[in-house]
């Protein structure tokens, strides 16, 4: 028998092989959504969505970067709000859910009621716009963008659960070696709550970074909105140019957009930054979920 069969035993070259087409079958949706970016809209409508495009164009690109300067301020604008909004939240949401876990704290069965009560009721839309407006007057901020989304209740449950796993004589060991509550919580507690807190991190930046509605709701300086909410708009003004011409010249130029281009081009310009941050957060997601799903 060869010697390379050693080392590399049929099983597992069929697993290898099995993971690898998989994988590629995973790779063509992604393949087809950035062949469909360079396709001509006639083609996209004639044959489809294919693996490579039959007459290559940037039309998409170009009708999406025409204002390019408001483009790379609305990337800014969500790389900011992602990034502060993520930070933000991850240390509002661990705070909250290290209280809930603790046994020692007197209302934590109250606390965990109210958060609950959050995850089953609202006060509506035009109750928390309010709010929002004449309360915390959040119109045309910034902090628009990053103050509704800041807590909520499912992370805080993900990450009580998780840390109610901890031990509790890790706890008791650390007060009697006169650790104070905060030392407990950023030099012991926080590098075990790693996998759980990458999770999270991960949903929020997520829901941060997709976000679009917060922009349309409070923000109307053009300076302000993220990127999200500029190609919505870019998105529906094509569809309005392709399906209300009336007049003649109007048919002309609207069967010349591009307009499933044009949304392809937007999921590739908006995947970027989510598709390079979840490789180095991937080892944690499944250990985070698995374990703050642990019934506490």
């Amino acid at each position: 028998m060869p010697t390379y069969s050693k080392k590399f035993p049929l099983s597992q070259i069929i697993i290898l092989l099995v993971a690898g087409l998989f994988s590629l079958f995973c790779l063509l949706p992604f393949i087809m959504v950035v062949s469909g970016s360079l396709s001509t809209e006639s083609d996209i409508y004639k044959y489809g969505y294919e693996l490579w495009p039959r007459n290559p164009t940037f039309l998409s690109y170009e009708l999406l970067f025409l204002g390019s300067a408001k483009i790379f301020t609305a990337y800014k604008m969500s790389i900011i709000v992602t990034v502060v909004g993520t930070l933000l939240s991850l240390l509002v949401n661990f705070l909250g859910g290290y209280a809930m876990a603790r046994k020692t704290l007197r209302y934590r069965k109250a606390l965990s009621i109210y958060a609950l009560l959050t995850l089953m009721f609202n006060g509506g839309l035009v109750p928390w716009y309010i709010v929002c407006v004449n309360i915390l007057h959040l119109k045309d901020s910034m902090w628009a963008l990053i103050l509704p989304a800041l807590a909520q209740g499912f992370y805080l449950f993900l990450i009580r659960n998780f840390l109610m796993a901890i031990p509790e004589e890790l706890f008791e060991s650390a007060k009697v070696d006169g650790a104070s509550e905060f030392r407990l919580l950023f030099q012991i507690i926080t590098p075990l709550a790693q996998p759980v807190l990458a999770t999270v991190g991960l949903f929020v930046g997520l829901n941060y970074w997709n976000d679009w509605f917060l922009g349309l709701m409070f923000i109307d300086n053009t300076d302000l909105q993220p990127l999200q909410l500029i190609l919505r708009t870019i998105v529906s003004n094509v569809d309005f140019l392709r399906t209300s011409g009336n007049a003649a010249q109007m048919q002309q130029l609207s069967a010349q957009i591009p307009s499933e281009g044009v949304k392809m081009a937007t999921t590739i310009i908006t995947i970027g930054p989510i598709v390079l941050l979840y490789p180095f957060l991937q080892r944690y997601f499944v250990k985070g979920l698995m374990v703050g799903a642990v019934k506490g």
